[in-house]
């Protein structure tokens, strides 16, 4: 099967709560998705239950009349913590704020995240054997599947772009093959 991950498009900074709404840019960066998106024959759509995401998946889901199944297991692990910074923020005010945040050591489990993302899209894929599904999520979430695919520890190690696609081949009898990241060519003008 062919697992696709989207991470969800640009979202509002906000103090107040960690899963704030897209943004301008990110419903139209969700817009450009859905379009790349519709040439691929792809038969379920699922999402991060986190506003962010699943506004990123409507476009896509309401133009092929999928249902979008949402997933707590694909959140991303900062979810909780009250505010949302997009990264390019953190790292441009606070370098040495962002070194903590994706070298683990903000407090974060990454060991723990990583499971429970594995665990959620190893279900998936068993529930989409010979089919193509979408999955709409975040940064975290890219990157701890992407090192469990690879062989890495677990570890925020490349910063995936607002919708950009990563795609995987899921074998029935586990072998699990990265195909690409980080396919932004919808969003080039």
């Amino acid at each position: 099967m062919e697992l696709i991950l989207i991470r969800h498009g640009l979202p509002e900074r906000s103090a107040e709560t960690s899963d704030p709404p897209l943004s301008e840019v990110g419903h139209d960066q969700a817009r450009r998705v859905a379009a790349a998106l519709a040439r691929h024959p792809i038969d379920g759509v699922y999402s991060s239950t986190m506003r962010r995401a699943i506004q990123t998946a409507e476009p896509f889901a309401a133009a092929r009349g999928h249902d979008i199944s949402a997933h707590e297991g694909i959140v991303e692990f900062d979810r909780d913590s009250g505010v949302y910074t997009p990264m390019e923020v953190l790292k441009r005010e606070d370098y040495a704020a962002w070194q903590a945040f994706v070298s683990g050591g903000s407090g974060a489990d990454i060991a723990g995240f990583q499971a429970k993302v594995v665990d959620t899209l190893e279900t998936i894929i068993a529930e989409n054997g010979g089919r193509t599904v979408a999955v709409f999520c975040h940064g975290g979430v890219i990157n701890v599947w992407t090192a469990h695919i690879l062989g890495m520890a677990p570890r925020l190690f490349f910063e995936p772009v607002y919708t950009s696609m990563h795609r995987y081949l899921c074998a029935r009898s586990g072998e699990r093959n990265l195909v690409s990241l980080n396919d932004t060519a919808h969003l080039r003008d």
